[in-house]
């Protein structure tokens, strides 16, 4: 007699927080998590998204949404990041980091001063042409796609904003090694290949790694040894983090029932006092809606399917 399968487990909502290893695709790290709920019996309906795509021979903060918390990628996308890099003085690839071929020298090696009085002229708005090597469209193409294939590849340049900028460690022979915390669309071999230039020489990104996406730092962060515990029986509990975790830049506005029950049929509520601006309202401790106020008037934006979830 054939053994009945364990039932599903209710498919969960929140988020798993992955240090990266270099050498793993994002698709690759998310296929990881999807992989790992299966094992674990969360069945194969679970949605899976990541909030912002690190390059393979990037390392760090990957936040990976599970059920309802894929609503919110996009504002991870949005989402102020920051990177440590290390930018090698003397040859440029065309990649602009070690994956690439070198298709420029310099016998010019900055000192340690001249980096760091290069650094306010790429801190705050500022223009930039992204790398050849990137995932924008160019008449329905990837750049990086045309580039490969031997292509000229121009980009408009695009106005990002630096919010801070530093040197964190100088070597000689390695280079420079910096901390930026940057805009969405900040391209941080653009940063480090315009710097090089700045300085007279031509560089490439020999080390780079996201310490923080919107409100996720590495704290937040597990390995993929963990993950994997996971799928061996472990409770995804010890890994998961809740939907409103990705919503701690932003206030909390309170509903009662009533209230809640309007919110979740996309009705506008009004008379609140909270000031204009983007909230997210719940019930106790569930997390009913993203919302923007305006005059008093509070409008769902995305709305959560959590009411039967004890968070």
């Amino acid at each position: 007699m054939t053994q009945a399968s364990p039932p599903t487990r209710p498919a969960p909502s929140g988020w798993v927080i992955l240090d990266k290893p270099v050498g793993l695709g994002s698709t690759q790290a998310v296929a990881a998590v999807k992989r790992n709920l299966r094992e674990a019996g969360y069945g194969k309906k679970v949605k899976v998204g990541h909030g912002g795509t690190l390059d393979p021979l990037a390392s760090g903060i990957l936040p990976v949404a599970l059920g309802e918390a894929t609503k919110l990628t996009g504002r991870m996308l949005d989402a102020s990041k920051t990177y440590e890099f290390t930018v090698r003085f003397g040859e440029e690839t065309d990649t602009l980091d070690l994956e690439g071929a070198v298709i420029a020298t310099s016998d010019v090696r900055p000192t340690r001063g001249q980096v760091e009085q290069a650094l306010p002229q790429f801190t705050g708005p500022i223009e930039q042409i992204p790398p050849a090597y990137s995932a924008l469209k160019i008449d329905g193409q990837r750049a990086y796609d045309l580039a490969r294939a031997g292509e000229e590849v121009a980009l408009k340049a695009r106005r990002v904003t630096v919010f801070a900028l530093s040197l964190e460690h100088f070597d000689e022979t390695e280079g420079a090694t910096l901390l930026a915390k940057v805009s969405k669309g900040t391209y941080i071999r653009s940063l480090a290949r315009d710097i090089a230039q700045a300085l007279g020489s031509c560089g490439t990104v020999t080390m780079l790694r996201r310490t923080q996406a919107g409100p996720f730092d590495l704290s937040h962060a597990i390995s993929l040894d963990k993950l994997n515990e996971t799928g061996k029986g472990a409770p995804l509990e010890q890994i998961l983090l809740p939907l409103e975790a990705g919503l701690d830049d932003i206030p909390a506005i309170d509903l009662d029932p009533e209230q809640a029950r309007a919110v979740r049929q996309g009705r506008v509520l009004t008379g609140s006092p909270h000031e204009d601006g983007l909230y997210w309202a719940r019930q106790g401790n569930v997390p009913v809606a993203l919302v923007e106020l305006s005059g008093g008037d509070v409008r769902v934006v995305r709305g959560f399917n959590l009411t039967d979830v004890a968070e």
